[in-house]
């Protein structure tokens, strides 16, 4: 009986370390998406033409090697593949730790530690909405603000010029600035990145200026936009 306890046990923790390292991996290619992502937002300081230009630009990319737009959707591919495993662990994890708390422990959960994790899980379903609506609204053109136009960068434009629309992309472009900088450390964690207390608070310093970097790359447009900074 106790050896039967013990393999699953065994097992448990080991599913529980591939699901974390899933999230970890999908994750950090997230983070390389955003920051890519990020640099191309900005180009609209450059004006309309950089900005449409460099939305060509990605989907002419491989070619002739690859056809019109092909990298392009190999990248889509990988997000979405990315996506579906990390929300994946992350909701198995999430159903697992509720399981877990049907039990009393003998020692509380921390209140940071339990509003980082409620934050982190919460944040996350946020994020996969907005990721829906952001497709949407400038991939597919469905969801339209302020007018319907062909041109990317027009489309951006005029978008920031109502209130609301930027205070949703503030709210998640906060939302996704947290979501990174627990999920920076917390991936470097779970590889194995922390040997030491040093290199512990450098992975922590590291998820916060990554997370501070996204948050103003990413609210710099919008904000520019609404105050008229960009015409």
């Amino acid at each position: 009986m106790a050896t039967t306890t013990r393999t699953t046990a065994a097992r448990s923790g080991t599913s529980t370390i591939l699901l974390k390292s899933v999230m970890a991996l999908t994750g950090l290619i997230f983070v390389g998406y955003v920051l890519a992502h990020m640099y191309g937002n900005l180009k609209i300081f450059a004006g309309a033409e950089a900005f449409d230009d460099y939305a060509e630009h990605l989907r002419t990319l491989g070619e002739p090697l690859l056809p019109y737009a092909g990298l392009l959707w190999i990248i889509r591919v990988v997000l979405l593949a990315s996506l579906l495993l990390h929300a994946y662990a992350a909701f198995s994890l999430w159903s697992r730790a509720g399981k877990a708390r049907k039990s009393r422990y003998a020692v509380r959960t921390a209140g940071r530690a339990l509003f980082t994790s409620k934050a982190m899980r919460w944040g996350g379903v946020a994020l996969l909405a907005f990721v829906i609506f952001h497709l949407l609204h400038f991939t597919t053109n469905t969801i339209q603000v302020n007018g319907d136009f062909e041109s990317p960068a027009q489309r951006v434009i005029s978008s920031f010029e109502v209130w609301w629309a930027v205070l949703i992309y503030v709210v998640a472009v906060l939302a996704l600035g947290l979501h990174l900088n627990h999920g920076i450390w917390g991936a470097g964690m779970t590889l194995g990145l922390n040997t030491s207390a040093r290199a512990a608070a450098i992975l922590k310093g590291i998820a916060l200026v990554v997370a501070l970097v996204v948050v103003v790359g990413f609210l710099a447009p919008p904000l520019a936009i609404l105050l008229g900074v960009i015409p």
